[in-house]
């Protein structure tokens, strides 16, 4: 760290100043799956039931999060991991304000996964896997990306051209091929719950 910089960190409310006051103990929860899959849909509703049962979250869209803080940066391979890195000290700034993130990123490899839950905090990092197969995902493309991708308008898409590894060992594994938005919001929360609850009791 440069010598003329300062943190004055220990000298500000604790994080867990801030979770009294929330009520609630805050987590990063890391959506991972293919673009498509399903994980901004999750992000919205699961924000919306948490809000509704007394918690307060914030969710980090890969979309919003490059139209704006990253919105100068690209899709190579070092941009992606810029992407990420800034993205897991932002939700480690929220995480020590005592907020629950719910962060939506394809994240497409192991790796760069690894590397936003060593910046988050291994404790804190709770990584789940929205696991929608390719056809499904490319069914659902509302924005054509999938088809700019196949006719090669859009180079280095995860899943086309570049790989897309799925977690090995993940906290959660949801799979909506056959499952509704409720249903996986609710597998989801009845996951998180003890996690997020100042007292390990329901909310």
């Amino acid at each position: 760290m440069d010598d003329n910089i300062h943190p004055i960190f220990d000298r500000l409310l604790q994080r867990s100043d801030r979770e009294k006051r929330l009520g609630q103990q805050s987590k990063a929860l890391w959506l991972t799956g293919l673009s498509g899959s399903g994980k901004s849909t999750l992000a919205q509703h699961l924000e919306q039931k948490l809000h509704n049962n007394g918690f307060f979250a914030q969710v980090l869209d890969g979309d919003n999060i490059r139209s704006g803080i990253n919105n100068n940066l690209n899709f190579t391979p070092e941009d992606r991991i810029e992407n990420i890195r800034r993205i897991s000290e932002i939700a480690k700034l929220y995480l020590n304000s005592g907020i629950i993130t719910i962060n939506s990123f394809i994240s497409p490899t192991r790796s760069i996964r690894e590397m936003a839950k060593k910046i988050i905090g291994e404790e804190d990092f709770i990584e789940i896997y929205i696991n929608t197969p390719i056809e499904i995902c490319e069914s659902r493309d509302v924005k054509g990306l999938y088809r700019k991708a196949r006719a090669g308008e859009i180079k280095g898409f995860t899943g086309i051209d570049a790989p897309y590894e799925p977690p090995l060992k993940c906290a959660l594994e949801v799979c909506t091929e056959n499952t509704s938005i409720s249903e996986s919001v609710n597998k989801i929360y009845d996951y998180i719950k003890s996690y997020i609850s100042l007292t390990n009791t329901d909310s």
